[in-house]
């Protein structure tokens, strides 16, 4: 279970860092924009995120 939990930890990493290192300057961009977003569209976002990834880990769940 361990070894799960650190390949998904990497795979996260290795995804959060596409952006940055293939496109600096449309990373800063969006991050930017998102520094302007309410509070209340940022916990939207976070929440459809969980969401998403919940979804994503059910169904894989039942995949496997």
């Amino acid at each position: 279970m361990a070894d799960l939990f650190w390949a998904a930890l990497g795979l996260m990493l290795v995804m959060e860092g596409l952006l940055p290192f293939l496109n600096p300057r449309q990373w800063r961009a969006i991050f930017q924009r998102a520094a302007q977003l309410s509070d209340g569209q940022i916990r939207f976002l976070g929440c459809a995120s969980l969401c998403l990834g919940g979804l994503v880990l059910w169904l894989w769940g039942l995949a496997g």
